[in-house]
């Protein structure tokens, strides 16, 4: 059975207002430190770029790539790094920028690494989150958008490499509940 693209889960003009308001927060919360931003590489670029043009005070940027999912639709709960931080997180305030937090597995792994490097303070900012998907405890400071338990790509998401430039957010559907065949 093949997969689809569906229906519309979130439009390019509430993302854009989520950015806004992470944005605004995290500007607030940080006024004055020393912010480094880690994006979670591939997914968490697109959100990372809009996210930080809303960013009032200086940050840094950085990426940390990791894989976990083997081209499916489903977490394979092992985490391999794949790209490390360039840059030393020690005495700085680390926020983690994560695209989509499901089931836990891969922030848990990358916030028990990053706080072995002794970073000021440590937090985690998603763009999407479904916590009824949750495998291990994760407390994330920033939450764009609770979402239900669907496959969704655009904005960065992916299937199998692929649909991460949709401006939308669209739900991943098998064909038989209809939509646009995934190529």
């Amino acid at each position: 059975m093949g997969m689809v693209i569906g229906d519309v889960l979130v439009d390019r003009d509430r993302i854009r207002a989520m950015c806004a308001e992470l944005g605004g927060r995290i500007s607030r919360d940080y006024a004055g430190k020393d912010v480094l931003l880690v994006g979670v590489l591939t997914g968490a670029f697109v959100f990372l770029s809009d996210l930080m043009r809303h960013i009032s005070i200086p940050v840094s940027v950085d990426f940390v790539a990791v894989s976990s999912y083997n081209h499916g639709t489903d977490s394979s709960g092992v985490v391999r790094i794949l790209r490390d931080l360039d840059t030393n997180v020690e005495g700085r305030h680390v926020i983690l920028v994560e695209d989509i937090i499901d089931t836990g597995l891969t922030l848990q792994s990358l916030r028990e690494l990053l706080r072995t490097r002794n970073p000021a303070s440590f937090a985690i900012c998603t763009a999407f989150d479904k916590p009824e998907r949750r495998r291990a405890p994760i407390h994330v400071e920033y939450v764009g958008m609770v979402i239900p338990d669907r496959f969704i790509v655009g904005y960065g998401l992916d299937f199998a490499g692929r649909y991460r430039n949709l401006p939308d957010v669209r739900i991943l559907k098998n064909e038989n509940e209809g939509g646009i065949p995934c190529l």
